[in-house]
This record gives C-alpha cells, sequence and structure tokens, in this order.
C-alpha cells in the first residue's frame, strides 16, 4: 500500500523544504502539500526551492493545493471566493507547471467559505466557472482536480460526500469538465456525521485521492475509533488504486509509530 505523508501538517517541527527528506527518512517515497507559498504566484526562485527539495529527497509529489489563502487565519479555498478570482485563476498555471514538473497529477482545490456579502448562489455560480478553469488548465498534464468536504470551518459548505459530488456534477453538466473527482478524507466525512461506509461502497471506484486521520483529535491512526484499516481496505476491494494521504496531527518522533505494527509499502 503506498502512503504519502501530507508534509504540510506533519513533520512541523521541521523547516518546510526539510519535511520531503524527513519523511524519505522515515521509510516513504511519496508526499503531498497544501499550497507552499504565501501567495498565488510565488517567484520562480521559491518553486524552484520547493521542486528541489522534492527531487533531491528522492520522493514522488502526488498531491498538491491549489492557493487556499491564509489557512491558519480560517481561509478554505478560493474556488467560491468573490473578488480573488483573478488570483485563483492566476495560481492554476502555476500549480500546473509544478504538476508537470514533478510528475503530479492530484490538485485539490478547496471550495472557499461562504461570504456574507454575496448570496450562496452567486458563489455557487462563480465556483463553477473556477472549476472548470482549474480542470482545463490541469487537463493538459493529464492532472485530475479534487474537491473535498472539510470539517471545523463554520462557514465552509461542503459537509458531506454528497455536497462535493453534487458540484462535481453541476460542474460536469454545465462546463463538460471530466477532470474533477472526490476527495474522500474519511476524517472530515465522519467528523461531519456523513456515512463513510456507505460513500465507500457506492463512489470508491470514482475516488480521486483518500486521506485519514482517526478521531476524535485528527491524530494518527489508532489513536481514536474510526475503522481505518476496514475503510482503506474495502475502497481498495471496490476499485480505488491511489495513494493513501497521512494527513493528521501528531508530533514528529510519533508520527509513524503506527506503521510499526503494518510495515510500509511504497
Amino acid at each position: 500500500m503506498t502512503y504519502s505523508v501530507n508534509c504540510s501538517i506533519l513533520l512541523t517541527e521541521l523547516p518546510l523544504l526539510e519535511r520531503p527528506a524527513a519523511a524519505k527518512a522515515a521509510g516513504f517515497d511519496a508526499v503531498e502539500f497544501w499550497w507552499p507559498f504565501d501567495t498565488s504566484v510565488p517567484a520562480d526562485s521559491q518553486v524552484t526551492e520547493f521542486e528541489n527539495a522534492i527531487t533531491d529527497a528522492g520522493v514522488q509529489l502526488t498531491g498538491l493545493n491549489f492557493n487556499a489563502g491564509d489557512m491558519p487565519a480560517g481561509d478554505r479555498g478560493l474556488v467560491s471566493w468573490k473578488g480573488r478570482c483573478s488570483e485563483f485563476k492566476d495560481n492554476i498555471d502555476v500549480v500546473a507547471g509544478i504538476g508537470e514538473r514533478l510528475g503530479c497529477t492530484s490538485f485539490n482545490a478547496l471550495y472557499g467559505n461562504r461570504q456574507e456579502e454575496f448570496t450562496p448562489e452567486e458563489q455557487d455560480t462563480l465556483a463553477v466557472k473556477n472549476l472548470a478553469a482549474a480542470a482545463q488548465g490541469v487537463a493538459r498534464i493529464g492532472g485530475t482536480v479534487l474537491l473535498e468536504p472539510v470539517s471545523g470551518a463554520a462557514r465552509y459548505p461542503l459537509l458531506t460526500a454528497a455536497d462535493a459530488l453534487a458540484v462535481i456534477a453541476r460542474v460536469k453538466e454545465e462546463t463538460g469538465a471530466e477532470n474533477i473527482k472526490l476527495l474522500a478524507d474519511f476524517y472530515h466525512l465522519a467528523v461531519n456525521g456523513d456515512d463513510v461506509a456507505a460513500v465507500i461502497e457506492n463512489h470508491a471506484k470514482d475516488f480521486g485521492h483518500i486521506q485519514i486521520a482517526d478521531s476524535p483529535g485528527r491524530g494518527a491512526p489508532g489513536t481514536g475509533a474510526l475503522p481505518l484499516g476496514e475503510w482503506i481496505a474495502r475502497s481498495r476491494e471496490l476499485g480505488y488504486t491511489g495513494p493513501i494521504g497521512l494527513e493528521y496531527k501528531e508530533p514528529a518522533q510519533t508520527a509513524f509509530s503506527w506503521t510499526i505494527r503494518q510495515p510500509v509499502s511504497n
């Protein structure tokens, strides 16, 4: 089984650019990141440093987020954020360029919080246009746009798999974009009260990506009560073939202790 270490939430005791090498040292060959820059269009030198950190570590980048705004401040994406449309679209070429150079084809587009000054309908209409533009932008490198339900963000409107799948269906119907898939984060879905087992039964073969953390606490597998192993195994049985993203919070010293009980295979 291929695990992909999310280096934006794990190994945070280290500087960002040292984390891919730390993931490799821990026995992993794949990493993923949230958007690792402060702006949608970083300097070329910043992009080169990021890419070199991954290639020098000898790991594969399997996932990258589009710019989602200031995540620590509560932002959760630009896709439906009216007033930042041009910024999102400028980000698409940068994301696709990194993906092309590093062989990454999965790109998570966080939907964005609701804005008081605009109606949900206005934001959703913009989201369709932005998701279609993102899909077109990464299609040239064989890329897929991922859409994710999220927990813990009061103004984020996509809470269940059905919420995200409805948006994906609308984008496909209105624009013809086919390369948009569900990012099934089992932690977020479970915390939001979704029936994760049913989501797997109905949609596993069409998952664009899986991410895991245990609940309660968003810790490493085994620290909570979620049947993550069973869910992963069933997803595999039903046709999911991609990596499993490790997107949980755990100190670096014990971040991967759970793998001792089940060997990491990459």
